[in-house]
């Protein structure tokens, strides 16, 4: 009981899309595109390679329900490979350009292979089944998976409507159940965002903890007396852990120090090269786009030609250093407590592997320098919990509070974008209310009912709401984020008028299933007033 103990929880999310039918990639599905080469292969292959060395590891893991959709969605996936399979051809072009360039020619073939190695991996050690892959390694023990919302939902915003929360936890329970086999003990709040009413309903639902910012709890009432080296409970009987914000700014400063030896990653060749040059890779009616050969390392004043192995490196040396400066504060955080000490560091999947190319080897080195120096207990949030304690954790309520730019929920409620809530509240006000007028309806009526609360649940996603705003979300454009929203809201109203006047046309609902595919297992009267 006196070694400390330490949970790492990677979240992976990515914007909802659908394959639009036809050879054209575009700009949405070239993002999703790159997580899955950039992130999620990446991660399969470092579980891969931990737990065929024997390193032992358990983390704990968010498969959002848009990217558990997108992973299952066959035309999305084959396209995927069709998108793959170009950037292969263009990385043949890239190897005659280079020619007998030594070190140039060195760098295009590791990109090369590396593109040829994820197709390998997708089509055979994964059957093109990426979800699959990452559930096996939860039956093997290695990956906790907890729950989430069933869109990005800001859930402090919905609190007051108790049918929005029901729904898009329900939602998110049936298909968790369907797509990884359990359900879940824990509970991942889009953005973090907490309040003090969302406790009561998660605890309704049987699961027991979450996760918030550390001023979630610092700022608690009372303030948490071990800071975020414990986790809480909440009045209602929730147990909490805090993120440990500062090990991400440990991490940031050390990455800052010496970042001459990492991949430029926003310096891409696509960008450089001229069209013609780019023709294996874009195709008619396609814009410029990456590929995923990024040749440069250093910074915009003095760059030079990128060394993967140099890079890997240092991502292992730093990984020694953040784990030693961790712990450091850890064991002096264990002589103040009864129980153990404990700190959670929370990963957007995304950083390890599309905004740093160099995450997936950080993370691996950093399991496998824990693994050897066992000085502190790698868990999962859940395996922490089982363990007997010698104190009772604090009562506190945390206080409102979020993973968001301020801390709270000011990027997704400014002058861009509060707009939207007032046609959101009115939409589910309006599904509770058809969920009380068809109780039991079933054939096309039932159909439409289901699509309605599909398209409610997409309104409230935080991934258009925050590209809206001019500091937001880069990675969506605001054209295509308000085009989806207004596009969801208009869905929903077009359904509800034709409810209300008995007639819908099953052509056009069959064409919007197929769009929106997301939710194969909703029951609309999830919206329903609990009795």
């Amino acid at each position: 009981m006196n070694k400390p103990c330490l949970c790492i929880i990677i979240n992976g999310h990515e914007p909802f899309i659908t394959s639009s039918g036809d050879t054209v990639v575009t700009p949405e599905e070239q993002n999703f595109f790159e997580a899955v080469s950039a992130t999620y292969i990446p991660l399969l292959e470092l579980f891969g390679r931990l737990e065929n060395s024997g390193v032992p590891f358990r983390l704990g893991m968010v498969l959002s329900s848009s990217l558990c959709a997108m992973f299952r969605d066959k035309r999305l996936m084959e396209k995927y490979l069709v998108w793959l399979d170009r950037r292969i051809d263009f990385g043949r072009y890239e190897l005659d350009r280079a020619g007998s360039d030594g070190e140039l020619s060195s760098l295009t073939r590791f990109y090369f292979n590396q593109d040829i190695e994820r197709r390998i991996a997708l089509t055979e050690r994964y059957g093109m089944d990426l979800l699959g892959a990452f559930g096996a390694f939860q039956k093997r023990g290695r990956l906790e998976f907890l729950g989430t919302a069933a869109t990005a939902a800001f859930l402090p915003f919905y609190a007051s409507m108790t049918e929005a929360v029901h729904a898009q936890i329900e939602t998110a329970l049936i298909h968790q159940r369907r797509y990884l086999g359990r359900t879940p003990s824990g509970f991942w709040l889009p953005d973090l965002g907490w309040t003090g009413a969302l406790g009561p309903e998660l605890v309704k639902y049987h699961f027991s903890y979450t996760v918030v910012d550390a001023h979630g709890l610092i700022l608690g009432k009372p303030p948490a007396q071990a800071g975020v080296f414990s986790p809480v409970r909440t009045p209602a009987g929730l147990t909490v852990f805090a993120r440990d914000i500062t090990a991400r700014t440990d991490l940031k400063e050390l990455i800052k120090v010496r970042p001459k030896l990492y991949q430029m990653h926003f310096l891409d060749a696509g960008f450089d090269l001229s069209l013609q040059a780019l023709k294996p890779l874009v195709g008619p009616g396609e814009s410029r786009c990456s590929t995923g050969y990024r040749y440069w390392q250093g910074n915009e004043k003095k760059k030079t030609l990128y060394k993967p192995q140099q890079a890997r490196e240092l991502a292992c040396e730093q990984a020694r250093e953040f784990l030693a400066l961790r712990l450091s504060r850890l064991e002096e955080a264990q002589k103040h407590l009864e129980n153990q000490a404990l700190t959670v560091w929370a990963f957007d999947a995304a950083d390890l592997g599309c905004s740093w190319y160099e995450g997936p080897f950080f993370l691996e080195a950093l399991i496998n320098e824990i693994a050897l120096r066992g000085a502190v207990d790698l868990l999962s949030p859940q395996d922490y919990l089982d363990q007997p304690f010698t104190a009772p954790f604090q009562i506190l309520e945390p206080e409102y509070s979020s993973s968001l730019k301020g801390g709270y929920g000011g990027p997704l409620l400014d002058a861009s974008n509060d707009w939207i809530y007032r046609h959101i509240f009115q939409s589910i006000q309006r599904m509770v209310e058809m969920t009380e007028r068809f109780p039991a309806d079933t054939g096309l009526k039932e159909r439409a009912l289901n699509q309605a609360a599909r398209e409610i649940l997409l309104a409230q996603n935080t991934d258009w709401s925050k590209p809206l705003n001019p500091q937001g979300d880069e990675k969506t454009s605001p054209e295509y984020a308000e085009k989806e929203l207004e596009g969801a809201l208009r869905n929903f109203t077009t359904i509800y008028e034709a409810l209300g006047s008995n007639y819908i046309s099953t052509e056009w609902l069959a064409a919007l299933e197929k769009r929106h595919p997301i939710f194969p297992y909703i029951n609309y009267r999830v919206f329903g007033k609990k009795k």
